[in-house]
């Protein structure tokens, strides 16, 4: 390929992209226009959007845009000036256009020859003079189809191409945005980026994120020699003293004096390094989080990015079918995952279709009931605890019950006895059953037996659900909720055999932990009472081949799994926590693994399996059928008598306190609580414990007072202290740490595994 030739298919590509951006203006402005022709900024976006695309057309050569652009751009000029009044059959027309408009711009172009183009020119033309001649009234010639359009003979020989001339560009094309960028509606640039790439960009960055977590053990190490150096320090200088009451000065005194001096120094530079490891990690922590969160951000896109041809394909459907219908939409720039917007296009166009066809009355029936002639459909889109909520409704005439319910019964789907007694909500679920459908006929917009069975399984396949509900007469509503983004998942992370795997929390019904005595026998399976039905019990272990927990505990960690109709209990060891994973797929090589759907890295470094729970329920049925599902041993530990470690929490919130009382609690430990620094320096000076555990702000003696007076108490100064407050500046976390705290928790990022972890570190387990 020539230099030339890589120019020119270049700027191809770019013309594609600006036809494609300018299209979707013209798009939705001119469905504006319809509804109120003398919109001045709809006007001039549309203006604007037609200018735009004939200069980028003369520059490229396309003389086919240039011709289609200009004819319509003179109509929307005519529009401004108030010449002409924009009728149904301009923008009919105007549609049309920017149809040939979009088609020019792909590989398709080709086939368009000269005598659509001139078609199309002419008919445009006719309207605009008519309309300009008897404003207000509709001209005598009908509007040609873009399809009778595309359908005439073609030219026997290719139309040569388009030579610009010499003249300098229109001064208006000065005011269009710079050529090879594209602006978005925050002013900011928008540029093209590979999926596979932005995959990549959101890996690594993932992983920058894990690899910052392995300096948390470093730190903690040089916390741990800097306790021992004031140990050390502190025995010396008991002995020391010793020494000196019995006024002896041997050799032994003065290496013990320059060990006590060398101790020292090692002290203070072991503090000024564990301070610039503490700030740095803190640091490169919220950089790489940072980096996370706006690599993630770079997959999200607006729902308006799937709405594009919406309310076009809306107007014409109801336009074929002799209704008035309007689109109403409601938080276009909700973000969602991109991913998830494209395998949302076919089932929201099939429900939005069906509303047309099924649910907009004819306008002779909407006025024999009262309602206006034009229908309407509201598409809304909103966030929802992590998840997309998507409500499709309208105002037409509702399900016919009656006639649902003949339909079930001849199609022998359940007798007539059986649908009497069905709810309503009973009865519209026989909707999304394969192959069922309202229509006896079949037509180019339904009857083909592909209902809403194919919207509920391509919603399935996003691990979401959909629903619908109905008042006869009032119209219909679709509800749809699907997760934001399938690169990133929230779940549980359990413990089963030793190995960490993590459910999704949108199939989670609820946690529990069982006493032994709540798991009863129902034909001899093992169940436990959920608000008020048995729940069929199985292992974890068992279903995912690890071997079972040694002995028994106290409680059983149990978390109810739902999917649709099925419900179950699952026995993990124990609840790890609630994390944010990145979905990691994984290798293709391995085909479908049994029971799990990805994998992901947690918080260390260490891997994560995720459970495909829908994979999960099939083999607990499979388990169930062949008879193979064991049983779980209810036995209990004996746990042996013995001293437990003593933790003061000094907090004045009363929520904190008892939550970290609980926790800690929980865990076997004996917990203190005081209500400020001054109740807690009193506790401390009465009684022995293990650690303290402080805010900051807090009345009468706050928490760098309180920290301060135990490093400067011989009895005290060597207890860990940690430090968890809701300041998390790094001026905050510096006069903590110098105060002499051994840990710094921030509230903000705190969770139940970042304290018990930061627990055990300090001091080890409960009965360690």
């Amino acid at each position: 390929m020539t230099p030339d030739q890589m120019r020119d298919a270049s700027l191809l590509e770019l013309f594609a992209l600006e036809a494609e951006a300018q299209t979707q203006v013209l798009s939705a402005g001119l469905l504006a226009l319809e509804r109120n022709p003398t919109q001045a900024d709809q006007l001039e976006a549309c203006m604007r959007a037609a200018h735009s695309l004939k200069g980028a057309a003369r520059i490229v050569g396309i003389d086919a845009g240039v011709r289609i652009a200009h004819v319509m751009e003179d109509c929307l000029v005519s529009a401004q000036n108030g010449r002409l009044y924009l009728q149904p059959e301009h923008i009919d027309a105007l549609l049309q256009g920017t149809d040939l408009l979009m088609r020019i711009a792909t590989p398709a172009g080709a086939s368009i020859g000269a005598a659509q183009i001139e078609a199309f020119e002419l008919q445009l033309t006719a309207l605009v003079e008519a309309g300009a001649r008897t404003p207000g009234t509709a001209p005598a010639a009908a509007p040609m189809s873009l399809e009778s359009l595309l359908t005439l003979p073609a030219e026997p020989a290719p139309v040569p191409a388009y030579e610009p001339p010499p003249a300098p560009p229109e001064p208006e094309a000065s005011m269009d945005a710079p050529k090879n960028k594209r602006i978005n509606e925050g002013g900011e640039r928008v540029l093209r980026v590979t999926a596979e790439r932005l995959n990549s960009l959101l890996d690594l960055s993932s992983k920058a994120l894990v690899e910052t977590q392995r300096l948390k053990p470093y730190l903690a190490t040089l916390h741990r020699i800097k306790r021992m150096q004031t140990q050390s320090i502190r025995a010396l200088e008991e002995l020391k003293t010793q020494l000196d009451s019995e006024g002896q000065r041997t050799e032994v005194q003065e290496a013990m004096t320059l060990a006590l001096q060398l101790l020292g120094e090692t002290r203070q530079m072991m503090q000024e390094q564990t301070v610039a490891l503490d700030e740095f990690g803190w640091q490169t922590g919220q950089r790489a989080q940072l980096l996370y969160d706006t690599a993630l951000a770079c997959r999200m896109r607006p729902f308006a990015d799937v709405l594009t041809s919406q309310s076009r394909m809306v107007r014409d459907l109801g336009r074929s079918l002799g209704k008035q219908v309007r689109l109403d939409i409601e938080g276009e720039k909700t973000q969602v995952d991109r991913d998830v917007l494209e395998k949302l296009e076919a089932p929201l166009t099939h429900l939005l279709r069906n509303a047309v066809d099924h649910g907009i009355e004819s306008p002779e029936q909407r006025l024999l009931t009262g309602k206006p002639v034009e229908g309407q459909i509201h598409l809304r889109a909103s966030h929802q605890a992590g998840l997309l909520v998507l409500e499709i409704s309208d105002d037409g005439g509702g399900v016919d019950l009656q006639r649902l319910s003949r339909s079930i019964v001849e199609r022998e789907l359940s007798t007539a006895e059986t649908v009497a007694q069905l709810s309503e909500e009973e009865l519209l679920s026989f909707l999304f059953l394969p192959g069922f459908s309202l229509r006896d006929q079949v037509t180019e917009v339904s009857g083909r037996g592909v209902g809403l069975d194919a919207v509920q399984h391509r919603v399935r396949q996003l691990h979401g659900s959909v629903s619908l509900t109905q008042v006869r007469g009032q119209g219909s509503r679709f509800h749809l909720e699907v997760p934001l983004t399938l690169s990133v998942v929230r779940s549980l992370v359990v413990d089963v055999g030793g190995e960490a795997y993590a459910f999704p929390l949108v199939h989670i019904e609820r946690t529990l932990e069982l006493p032994a005595e709540a798991i009863v026998q129902l034909e001899g399976r093992q169940h436990f009472w959920h608000e008020g039905r048995p729940v069929g019990l199985v292992a974890a272990s068992q279903l995912l081949n690890r071997p079972a927990a040694e002995g028994g505990s106290e409680t059983l960690c149990v978390v109810v799994i739902r999917e649709r109709d099925a419900i179950y209990g699952v026995a993990v060891e124990r609840f790890i926590g609630e994390r944010t994973l990145v979905v990691l797929p994984l290798d293709a090589r391995l085909g479908k693994v049994q029971d799990i759907s990805a994998g992901a890295l947690l918080d260390d470094g260490s891997v994560v399996l995720i459970i495909d729970v829908e994979d999960l329920l099939r083999s607990v049925e499979k388990l169930l059928s062949t008879g193979r599902l064991e049983r779980i041993d209810r036995g209990r530990r004996a746990v042996s008598e013995v001293q437990r470690k003593r933790i003061l929490v000094v907090d004045d919130s009363l929520t904190v306190r008892e939550l970290q009382r609980k926790l800690l609690s929980n865990k076997g430990y004996e917990v203190v609580v005081a209500v400020d620094g001054m109740d807690g320096w009193n506790a401390l000076r009465a009684e022995d414990f293990d650690l303290l555990i402080t805010d900051i702000d807090m009345p009468r003696m706050d928490g760098i007072e309180l920290v301060t007076l135990l490093r400067r108490d011989s009895r005290l100064q060597s207890l860990p202290v940690m430090v968890v407050s809701y300041k998390d500046r790094e001026e905050d976390r510096r006069r903590g740490l110098d105060a002499g705290a051994d840990y710094y928790l921030a509230k903000a990022s705190f969770h139940d595994d970042a304290l018990l972890d930061a627990v055990v570190e300090l001091i080890g387990s409960a009965q360690g």
